[in-house]
């Protein structure tokens, strides 16, 4: 036996399927701002004052940087134009996933063999490295670096 599809009937079902898809997007963007990890800088126009400037001063002093992650072990190599080793002055690093600032830590860094090493412990997948070190000179060097940790 069939029973009637009545208006009310229609009702409550279009009702349940926007209820539905309200409260996902609630749950969403709730998370969303939860584990926004913020400004990069706090006035974005001040800061493209100098950005042509401070790219220009950055890219003469010639230095390469390469990321690695082996063992617990966090590895920085700063590399001159010749392909020699730099030493860099204040360096500090932080280290966490594009998406949220949780797991943001920020390792300390030894000079060891010409490279700047760290212990980190890292889980598998997508992470970032803000990084700033600062040449004998003053120049000031900042780069982000997008580190992939296989698991």
């Amino acid at each position: 036996m069939t029973r009637e599809l009545t208006g009310r009937k229609v009702f409550l079902i279009t009702a349940s399927a926007f209820a539905v898809i309200i409260a996902v997007n609630v749950v969403m963007a709730v998370k969303a701002v939860r584990t926004f990890p913020g400004l990069e800088v706090s006035n974005s126009y001040v800061a493209s004052q100098s950005f042509d400037a401070d790219r220009a001063a950055q890219n003469a002093l010639g230095w390469t940087l390469t990321e690695s992650y082996a063992d617990g072990q966090l590895r920085l190599s700063f590399r001159d134009a010749a392909g020699q080793p730099v030493r860099v002055e204040n360096l500090s690093a932080t280290v966490g996933r594009p998406t949220e600032a949780s797991d943001d830590l920020n390792p300390e860094f030894a000079w060891a063999a010409g490279d700047y090493v760290a212990p980190a412990s890292l889980a598998p997948g997508k992470w970032m490295i803000l990084l700033e070190a600062y040449a004998a000179d003053g120049t000031r060097f900042h780069q982000r670096l997008d580190l992939f940790v296989k698991g």
